[in-house]
């Protein structure tokens, strides 16, 4: 049963500029990671570890909606794979990299295990672009 899902041009056009303001909330991430830094690891760790169960669960319901508004902008190709995944495998690197950085007993500074936000923040913006410009250009 396949029913087509139908949304308007007003609909497509604010999906897609919503996807592309994520890009500018990604700028707001990476100066959180660079305080982060900065502070002291008693201050922050506690923040991290408990507040990104809620961004996790919001960054894959957006991969979820993300698959719908993919069909209706019916993308394909390379564009299509970046587009219904960029967000998804976000959702799963940037939580798990602050998870895994501040792990640990005795630590006072990220370790290298903060590699996968960086990534994350790079499938979230790939994605979120491909997705809003598919969606503008449909």
């Amino acid at each position: 049963m396949d029913a087509p899902l139908h949304v308007s041009a007003e609909t497509r056009t604010t999906a897609g500029l919503i996807l592309l303001t994520i890009v500018t909330l990604e700028s707001g991430g990476l100066l959180l990671l660079r305080v982060r830094h900065a502070l002291s690891h008693d201050l922050v760790a506690p923040g991290v570890r408990q507040g990104w169960a809620c961004p996790r669960w919001r960054a894959r319901d957006a991969g979820l909606v993300g698959q719908i508004l993919a069909d209706e902008a019916e993308l394909s190709g390379l564009l299509a794979v970046i587009a219904r995944n960029g967000i998804r495998v976000a959702a799963i690197l940037m939580p798990d990299g602050f998870f895994l950085s501040s792990a640990g007993r005795d630590v006072t500074a990220p370790n290298r295990l903060i590699a996968p936000v960086y990534a994350g923040a790079v499938s979230l913006a790939l994605g979120v672009v491909s997705l809003g410009i598919g969606l503008l250009s449909a």
